[in-house]
């Protein structure tokens, strides 16, 4: 069947893309920006591209018009706290108008578990989009999910990082609530099982996992299965505020997504209407198992995606490219440069940078400035990467975003996601007579930013110089 795959760059869209192509669909992905999607040249050969924002696109390019299937995996709840479900609302009228002009028969939503009389603003907006896709044009399935476990998913990080950084928690009382977390391998099976499948025409499906188990449950079975010592507290009287900024200095979750997290963590996801299970016999992954397999893809570096390099985890919405040029005016800049020896050597250093390798030099003023940024309200240093070698471009790395990885010409751009008081760049490059160019960028805002460029200027020096050094001479790291 030929395929549109909405947010093909998304956690979701990432996981579901090989299953389709093994399966033999001819897949269209459609992303916001095409210089985000993939590096995988194997799987960038067997699919069409084709850039649409549904927030403001609603007409069918002519590349989508014959399809047989469409995946709605459109999302919007961390991009902000207040109007996320006005966005939600948008995309799908959008996208119901554009798949009007369409040979589509069934369009597939992955919804969330809407059971109880009184839903969280996030379950709501789910409701909301089913119900302005059930008015369109064409067959539509929804299979409505509970939290999801895999190598990457928010719901896995976010207990990971509790999980391993606390081993006392005095918690919130939403961890004594409900939920039934469902593996994402499951979730992929659902999601393909369904393609074609005239009993699942116009119906809603809620698709679980075997267990369900509080949030104390999971953190607790995380816990014996890593080994960790933990003893959790519940308080009654922790605010949804104070809850969420709980949430938010503790994990890597941005304090948008933590409110609405919050939020939604008070109520049960509990599934009703199980028939998809017997409809496509899929035999549920139990959730000490789904935890064992994550660890497993963690272990093997065969993290696919992750929620974390969603731009909207950080202060990025639209597109990456109009940052990519470097302003030549009205900045101020740190530049260095270095001759390297072994520039392949170089060139590998340069693309482990950050996570867990660190800076290489003064790694703990970037730690100390990672805690500032949290404290200010900004993405601080536990983003992380994905993967520790491998970068694409729109990947989040610690408190930067990638706008460009370019192996072949040696070149690595990053732009600053912290809080800062003006637009910062940082660039790696090494020209074709071995030198390394290593060149900060700060477009300052005001007299605010000016000071604060140069009341940073000490540090920079040493941070910079030792860091640079460190890349092209291979030292360990501090």
């Amino acid at each position: 069947m030929r395929i549109l795959l909405t947010g093909a760059n998304g956690y979701i869209g990432m996981r579901l893309l090989p299953q389709l192509l093994e399966q033999g669909h001819e897949v269209i992905c459609a992303v916001r920006n095409k210089n985000r999607f993939t590096s995988n040249k194997e799987l960038k050969e067997k699919v069409e591209v084709v850039e649409l924002d549904f927030l403001e696109d609603d007409t069918a390019p002519e590349k989508i018009k014959n399809i047989d299937v469409a995946y709605y995996l459109i999302h919007s709840m961390t991009a902000s706290t207040k109007d996320f479900d006005k966005q939600e609302a948008q995309a799908a009228e959008n996208f119901k108008k554009m798949m009007s002009e369409t040979t589509v028969n069934q369009v597939i939503y992955l919804s969330g578990i809407i059971n109880e009389e009184k839903l969280s603003k996030h379950l709501e907006s789910r409701k909301a989009v089913e119900e302005i896709l059930y008015k369109g044009d064409f067959n539509l399935t929804v299979l409505r999910a509970a939290i999801i476990v895999g190598s990457g998913s928010s719901s896995f990080e976010i207990i990971r990082d509790l999980c391993e950084k606390l081993p006392v928690m005095v918690t919130p009382k939403w961890v004594k609530t409900k939920s039934q977390p469902i593996a994402i391998r499951n979730i992929i099976q659902y999601l393909t099982g369904v393609i074609g499948r005239e009993e699942c025409y116009n119906e809603s499906f809620d698709v679980g996992g075997p267990d369900v188990l509080t949030y104390q449950d999971m953190m607790e079975q995380y816990a014996e299965i890593r080994g960790l010592k933990l003893w959790i507290v519940g308080v009654p009287f922790m605010s949804p505020k104070l809850s969420s900024y709980w949430l938010y200095f503790v994990t890597s979750t941005s304090y948008r997504l933590a409110q609405n997290l919050v939020d939604s963590m008070s109520v049960e996801v509990i599934t009703r209407d199980t028939r998809l299970k017997e409809i496509l016999n899929i035999e549920l992954i139990p959730y000490k198992e789904a935890i064992e397999l994550a660890f497993y893809k963690i272990e093997q570096n065969e993290v696919i995606s992750s929620w974390k390099d969603s731009l909207s985890s950080g202060r990025f919405r639209k597109e990456l490219n109009k940052y990519i040029q470097i302003p030549k005016y009205g900045c101020l800049l740190d530049e260095k440069s270095v001759k390297v020896n072994d520039p392949e050597a170089a060139l590998e250093r340069i693309w482990a940078i950050g996570g867990l390798n660190g800076w290489y030099y003064g790694n703990w003023l970037w730690k100390v400035r990672g805690y500032l940024d949290k404290l200010a309200g900004g993405v601080g240093l536990r983003r992380g990467r994905t993967h520790p070698t491998k970068i694409n471009a729109g990947d989040s790395l610690d408190f930067w975003r990638v706008l460009l990885a370019d192996k072949e010409e040696k070149r690595l751009l990053l732009f600053a996601e912290m809080k800062v008081p003006g637009e910062a760049w940082l660039e790696f490059k090494i020209d074709e007579n071995n030198v390394l160019h290593q060149t900060a960028t700060f477009r300052p805002k005001g007299l605010v930013g000016r000071a604060y460029w140069y009341s940073m200027y000490p540090f920079h020096y040493f941070i910079f110089e030792g860091m640079i050094n460190k890349i092209a001479k291979g030292i360990k790291k501090d």
